[in-house]
């Protein structure tokens, strides 16, 4: 019987110490476990830190990975959810000629229907703004495109879990909710 094969968003908080992200990239690698996406930043709790990582792997995969990670002294907890678990959005920007802003009318009409935002305008370039799901980022791309994309950058996944994870009950803070 084959395992089932999930979609996981890890939360790690952390005290943001030199050299934790290797140590961290490390057991996913020893585990040939590709990351498809990583975005670290403050968390909700002063000085504690949070990566997100995303992950396609078993269900029994990641309980061993969460059990390894949790080792690292630096760690104070590590959590995995599904999708279904949590709610996410990634940002991306895209550059674009402002040739083409000015001469096709019809790439204002996908910047709104897109619900996008233009964020600067220059001589040369425009960018947009998107916040979205990871289809959402990837359609306006496809549809921006034709019109002479300069460059393109999309962040990793951000995400709260719908379920308190109370890592401020696991500090002694009490304040998780």
């Amino acid at each position: 019987m084959t395992e089932k094969i999930n979609t996981y968003t890890i939360s790690i908080y952390t005290e943001n110490n030199i050299g934790l992200l290797n140590r961290i990239s490390a057991i996913f690698l020893k585990r040939h476990i590709n990351i498809e996406s990583l975005t670290t930043s403050q968390s909700e709790i002063e000085n504690i830190f949070r990566f997100v990582i995303v992950v396609t792997i078993s269900d029994s995969k990641i309980k061993r990975i969460i059990k390894q990670i949790e080792k690292q002294i630096e760690v104070i907890a590590a959590f995995s959810h599904t999708d279904k678990e949590t709610i996410f959005l990634e940002t991306a920007l895209y550059k674009v000629k402002s040739k083409s802003l000015f001469d096709e009318k019809h790439i204002q009409k996908i910047i709104k229907e897109s619900q996008a935002n233009i964020v600067t305008v220059s001589p040369n370039y425009f960018v947009i703004e998107k916040t979205g799901w990871r289809e959402e980022t990837e359609k306006l791309y496809d549809s921006l495109e034709p019109y002479g994309l300069l460059q393109f950058v999309r962040s990793g996944r951000i995400s709260v879990s719908k379920e308190a994870m109370n890592i401020s009950n696991i500090l002694g803070l009490n304040t998780d909710k």
